[in-house]
This record gives structure tokens, sequence and C-alpha cells, in this order.
């Protein structure tokens, strides 16, 4: 086992996203799972029904034992919901987890539509996580939400991801899934250039958790000492492979198979 990832995020408990997603992809890499979690949420592939924020103290307690018993070589943030959680976790970070890389996920909206972060915690995350983040990873909406920008193709994605990185983030992973046509683009802007990253779409209602599983992945990657472009690809794979044999549960936006890699995960410790 290679590479502590700290997660810090809200829990699904139809298991299809969030920390259960989480801890799952991390463990199929390879890697070891620590978690301090932000929110419970009553959901299942239909929706979230329901949520219950955790006190942002205890946010705090959960990360700090963590970071100073087991420690992390890397930290993924997901769901964190208001500015006040936002708050508490960047002071956190920036007390006792400098220097780690972080895997900013914006997590905004859920795959049902559900509002997963208040309307004013926007700026919050700009101003304190951003300029903390090692890479933000947002989907499309996410980055319209942090640029005012709109994006309606590839090359929209390339200037939002250039106003993102302008706000402090040291990269940026612009996912287009929602963007139509055959194959998937993402695009990963850094100081050094732009990479764009393609493959083929692929159709289907399993599709819950995919940008918790991405996230994760990459930082997995990244805790094992993989370069950032590296760690996009093999996590990029690895949710293609998730949704393409997904169980098919549920009556909505059912989950990923994120057990896919547990037989080949030797291959990368």
């Amino acid at each position: 086992m290679k590479g502590r990832v700290l997660i810090v995020a809200g829990s699904d408990s139809g298991g299809g996203a969030g920390i259960q997603a989480d801890i799952k992809t991390v463990t199929a890499l390879g890697g070891y799972a620590a978690t301090a979690i932000t929110a419970l949420t009553a959901q299942d592939t239909t929706g979230v029904h329901g949520v219950h924020p955790v006190p942002v103290d205890f946010i705090a307690l959960q990360m700090s034992l963590v970071l100073a018993d087991i420690g992390a070589d890397a930290i993924k943030t997901g769901m964190l919901g208001d500015a006040a959680t936002i708050d508490v976790v960047a002071e956190t970070l920036s007390r006792h987890a400098r220097g780690v890389p972080l895997v900013l996920d914006p997590v905004m909206v859920a795959k049902g539509g559900a509002s997963l972060l208040d309307g004013g915690a926007v700026g919050a995350l700009k101003a304190r996580l951003l300029p903390l983040a090692f890479v933000a990873t947002p989907n499309l909406p996410e980055a319209e939400a942090l640029t005012g920008r709109k994006i309606a193709d590839v090359e929209g994605m390339e200037a939002a991801g250039r106003d993102i990185l302008a706000l402090g983030a040291r990269a940026v992973l612009v996912k287009g899934g929602h963007l139509p046509g055959a194959d998937v683009i993402d695009v990963l802007v850094t100081a050094d250039g732009i990479q764009r990253f393609s493959g083929p779409r692929i159709e289907s209602r399993s599709t819950h958790g995919t940008g918790c599983t991405l996230a994760s992945a990459i930082a997995c990657s990244i805790a094992q000492g993989m370069g950032l472009a590296d760690a996009v690809t093999r996590a990029r794979a690895y949710v293609a492979c998730a949704i393409a044999t997904a169980p098919g549960f549920g009556r909505g936006h059912g989950p990923l198979n994120h057990g896919h890699t547990l037989p080949s995960a030797d291959a990368n410790r």
C-alpha cells in the first residue's frame, strides 16, 4: 500500500459519490484513504433527500488528528457546503499541511441537481482554497460559476482554466463531459501550457460520482509520486472503465464499478 490520501468531503449514503466513492477509488488504486467528513447526506440514485452538516470544529479536529498522526501525501477536498466550512478547512490546511498537494474538487451541485454549496460560499472557495490548490478539477458548470464565463466549446474551457489559474491554483483540469460530442475532452491548464485529454464518450446512466472518483484517483496517483499529466491519464482510464463496467444499480443516476482495478492494483504499488 503506497500513498496516503486525506479526503475532506461529504458522505453519500447511497455509496456512489462522496467519501464512499473516494475511499473505494483510493483503495482500488493501491493507496491508503483517511477521511474528514464534512456532512452526512441522505441520498439514492434519484437525488439528495437530506443534508446534515458536521460542526466546523469537529471537521478541523478530524483533519488535524489524521495529519498529526498518520500524515498525508496528498489531500482531496469535495463537498464543503458553506463558507464557514471552507474557512476552517483552509485554516487547518495552512496550519497542518503546508507543502502537501491539494486536489480541489469544487463540488457545487449533485448529479441529480441538488445544491451542495451555498451560493455565497463561491467567493470563499475562490479566496481561501483555490490559492492552496495543487490542481482544481471543476466541471463546466463549476468552471462557469468560478469565472462568470459561459463555456460553449473547448476553447472556452481553456480560457476558463486560465482564469482559474489566475486565482491562485497551480493547475486546473476543466472537465468537458457536459459538452456534446462523441468524445469527452478534458483540458489541463498550467503555467507551462495547455494539454488536452480525449476519449470516447460512454453512453450510460451510471455516472453518479464521476467527479469525486476522478479527483480521488488523481490525488491517489499524486500521493504515489506520479506527475500531474500521468495522474490525469490514469484517473481518466480508471473512471472510463468504472463507467463501462458499472453494475446498473438504482432507478436514477447509478454508481460506478469502483472495484474494477483491484486485481491489478499491485502493479501500481
